[in-house]
């Protein structure tokens, strides 16, 4: 039984708000009410195209522009009823929360669609209709970008991941599913529902249903990921929803997963040049630790410094300042270090001088430096420095679980990527350049568009 103290979650059914009587989930002190799951409506029969199938791709940038525009300008005041029932129930602060809201409109702009589009599927034609192609033999074929059927399971952990996720389903020109996460109830609706205010019934508006249910719930779950409803399950977030997903991958429905992932840094040894270069160094570390407050899987965790313990005693020491700076997306104050993380910590406060420790308990930001890295997960602006001979050295802590590589100075990237991708890293960027994935690059190891198509052959 709901009471009037639980927090409102409003579904979006084929574009449509849905009205259905309220569920309650959660509990004391986090408890919601979504409406009853009406499973028949959140699938399309595949005896008819989608809404979307025959639209054409600049039609479909074209409403996304305007989308983008009306988030931006919040008109219907939608974002900024999602950001307030947001801010109550996230573990991200509220200035953290205003900010991530307030560049969603970016990733609805007209270059980066076309980003994508371009770089990802090589143009337009092969999602508006058949690509020629010739083949060996003076033999020719015709190829298609053909649209799918998705099941997105989105994660909470950013705001823009929901953004990212309408986009990429649009550009498809499919119809989506979007479950939507514990920790973000509310973003992937208001996109939808602004996308509705923008262009009522569209054919791409009536492609989206964005609803709740527990995760891992067989009632739902097992009835709606079958491959006579649709062909891909795309799956974001930690190792139980991925292995959960992982039951109901057969024949004919394939998982589309965006694993979960950590990320370090690797600072040479040019940091200790002048104490420009090292202040330089520890803000773009600092800046790639705390991107939304160590909850994106950019987020640096542990960081390799080329030289000798005592610089790496100066670097952190640096670095344990600049964690409590605010940025774009992360605040000074974090959240308070766990009980269990706390008496870790204590215990290597004993240790020196193995082991170092600077700043404190109170989310402001603290550095471990250690001889090796440390054996537990460090999380809520904490970051764990590691001093090596050499930055070669630190490719053996890199691995298929590793997404992204911050660097500095630029120029020693050149000597690491290669080890670094045969480890199993996915991205190496400039250090202080982790946050917000440039659109049209791969994600993850892989070019998402390309992934989400059927590609459908005429030979």
């Amino acid at each position: 039984m709901s009471t009037s103290t639980d927090t409102e979650v409003v579904h979006v059914v084929r574009g449509e708000v849905d009205h259905g009587s309220p569920v309650a989930y959660g509990r004391a002190g986090s408890a919601f009410t979504a409406p009853a799951l009406d499973l028949d409506r959140l699938v399309w029969p595949r005896t008819e195209p989608g809404p979307a199938f025959h639209v054409p791709v600049a039609e479909i940038v074209d409403l996304l522009v305007e989308t983008g525009e009306a988030l931006k300008a919040d008109r219907e005041g939608l974002l900024a009823e999602a950001l307030d029932r947001m801010v109550r129930v996230s573990p991200l602060p509220a200035e953290v929360l205003e900010r991530a809201y307030a560049m969603l409109w970016r990733s609805f702009q007209r270059p980066g669609l076309y980003a994508q589009i371009d770089h990802e599927l090589g143009g337009a034609d092969v999602l508006d209709g058949w690509r020629e192609v010739r083949l060996p033999e003076n033999r020719t074929a015709a190829t298609r970008a053909f649209p799918p059927r998705l099941v997105h399971i989105i994660a909470g952990n950013a705001p823009g991941v929901a953004a990212m996720s309408v986009v990429r389903g649009a550009l498809t020109k499919g119809v989506n599913l979007l479950k939507l996460p514990s920790n973000d109830l509310f973003t992937a609706t208001a996109i939808l529902r602004t996308m509705a205010a923008v262009a009522p019934g569209h054919p791409v508006v009536r492609s989206f249903s964005a609803v709740y249910w527990r995760g891992g719930d067989e009632a739902v779950e097992s009835v709606l990921f079958r491959p006579q409803f649709f062909d891909k399950l795309v799956a974001w977030g930690g190792e139980a929803t991925i292995r959960g997903a992982l039951r109901y991958v057969g024949p004919g429905f394939e998982l589309v997963s965006f694993d979960p992932k950590t990320s370090i840094s690797l600072i040479g040894r040019e940091a200790f040049e002048s104490p420009e270069t090292l202040a330089r160094a520890a803000d773009a570390g600092a800046a790639d630790a705390t991107f939304f407050n160590q909850q994106a899987c950019v987020a640096s965790r542990f960081q390799f410094v080329e030289g000798s313990w005592p610089d790496a005693d100066r670097y952190a020491a640096l670095l344990c300042e600049r964690l409590g700076v605010a940025r774009e997306f992360s605040s000074a104050d974090g959240p308070r270090v766990t009980a269990e993380l706390r008496e870790e910590i204590d215990v290597l406060r004993s240790l020196t001088p193995d082991y170092r420790v600077w700043g404190g308990y109170d989310g402001r930001g603290l550095v471990i430096r250690s001889p090796e890295p440390v054996d537990f997960h460090p999380d809520g602006k904490i970051v764990d420095v590691v001093p090596v001979a050499e930055l070669t050295q630190a490719v053996a802590h890199a691995g298929v679980a590793t997404q992204t590589v911050g660097v500095y100075p630029d120029t020693r990237k050149a000597e690491l990527r290669d080890a670094l991708a045969c480890a199993g890293v996915q991205r190496v960027v400039s250090l202080g350049r982790a946050g917000g994935m440039p659109p049209g690059l791969s994600h993850d190891g892989f070019y998402p568009l390309q992934r989400l198509m059927r590609w459908v052959n005429d030979e």
